[in-house]
């Protein structure tokens, strides 16, 4: 993997994937009469099972050998990290719902980006190696800077929060409540990290899949099919649960909504394009994973900063959409402010990041 690093190149994918991470739920906003359980769910499975196998094995033809080839506790700890970011991943969906793009984004990948990044190095006890030399300190630091942009990004949203009325939060975001999107946001973040720990235990998968003959760029394609599924087990669970509690199990198939009592004509339902806004949601989530697997492959001897630069550029670009989506319509010239603050400081991240893998590449 050193001989191909490239950890500007890496930083590039990263921002890629990042802006598909950012933009995957903006199709999702034009699904009309189906419950959240019901888009979700379908467009989960264009992301965890569809898009993972087609594109694996367009690349890597070898894919199924390789992964009955794979040790059976790198495939188990894959796929149970998997299940632990799918939980994750089906509070973010309430997170967006509850704190709109640009704010849920910045609080809950605030504490996806912290465990996500420095757990894997203190696992594999490489944190004091790290620390150690002159490029890692460099590395560090660009966590750090990371970390307090997402704080810069988080002061912006709780000052939104003072400054508009209820009914100003509700006109961008139907649903906002502080309260109950910070409390899934938090959760939210901290099981998301666990796709890192994925990407960590996938290392076996990703070495077989290049003595397969699959080109070092694409190795963890592979490691993606086994995580994906796991996350994909969770969500399915929760949202066909949800299906039969709430009794929308038959949107999957109902093209127009039960007339109202009032003799009112039923409303008719979109229902291939919600499958294809769907789709085209689940597809380009799938992307950020599919960059972020690429990007980890060029960062060199600090694979582990691929988390930093993964949740910065999704800050980003989801504040970019917030603003375009006009999310922060109505706020003072000091909220803009800790806006400018917040994506100034993730943009340097990620410049500070870069250089640190160039330095261990280079001393």
């Amino acid at each position: 993997m050193a001989m191909d690093a490239n950890p500007f190149q890496g930083v590039l994918l990263h921002w890629i994937g990042g802006l598909a991470a950012a933009s995957f739920y903006v199709p999702y906003r034009r699904v009309r009469h189906w419950s959240w359980e019901t888009y979700w769910l379908t467009g989960g499975v264009f992301s965890w099972l569809v898009a993972p196998w087609v594109l694996a094995l367009c690349i890597v033809p070898d894919t199924p050998a390789v992964l009955a080839a794979a040790p059976a506790g790198s495939l188990f700890w894959t796929f149970f990290f998997g299940v632990m970011w799918g939980i994750g991943g089906l509070t973010f969906g309430l997170t967006m719902r509850y704190l709109g793009i640009a704010l849920g984004y910045a609080v809950a990948l605030g504490f996806c980006a912290a465990f996500g990044t420095l757990v894997p190095p203190i696992w594999e006890g490489k944190l004091g190696t790290i620390v150690g030399s002159t490029s890692g300190q460099v590395v560090l630091l660009g966590v750090v800077v990371c970390l307090v942009g997402i704080a810069a990004s988080g002061a912006a949203g709780r000052s939104k929060e003072r400054e508009l009325s209820d009914e100003e939060k509700k006109a961008a975001v139907r649903e906002f409540s502080f309260a109950k999107g910070l409390v899934v946001a938090v959760f939210c973040g901290i099981m998301s990290a666990c796709m890192s720990f994925a990407f960590a235990a996938g290392k076996p998968i990703s070495e077989l899949a290049v003595q397969h003959g699959a080109p070092p760029l694409w190795q963890n394609l592979p490691v993606l099919i086994v995580a994906l599924a796991g996350g994909f087990l969770t969500n399915c669970v929760w949202c066909l649960a949800l299906n039969v509690r709430n009794r929308s199990g038959g949107e999957y198939a109902r093209s127009e909504l039960p007339a109202a009592g009032s003799g009112e004509p039923a409303a008719r339902v979109p229902l291939l394009a919600n499958y294809l806004f769907c789709m085209l949601a689940g597809v380009t989530w799938y992307l950020q994973f599919f960059f972020y697997g690429m990007g980890t492959t060029k960062m060199g001897r600090y694979d582990f900063s691929s988390w930093t630069l993964h949740m910065a550029s999704i800050i980003i670009f989801s504040t970019l959409w917030g603003w375009a989506l006009q999310e922060w319509r109505g706020t003072s010239r000091r909220t803009h402010i800790w806006i400018t603050r917040g994506l100034l400081l993730l943009i340097a991240s990620t410049v500070v990041v870069g250089i640190g893998n160039w330095l261990a590449l280079n001393h």
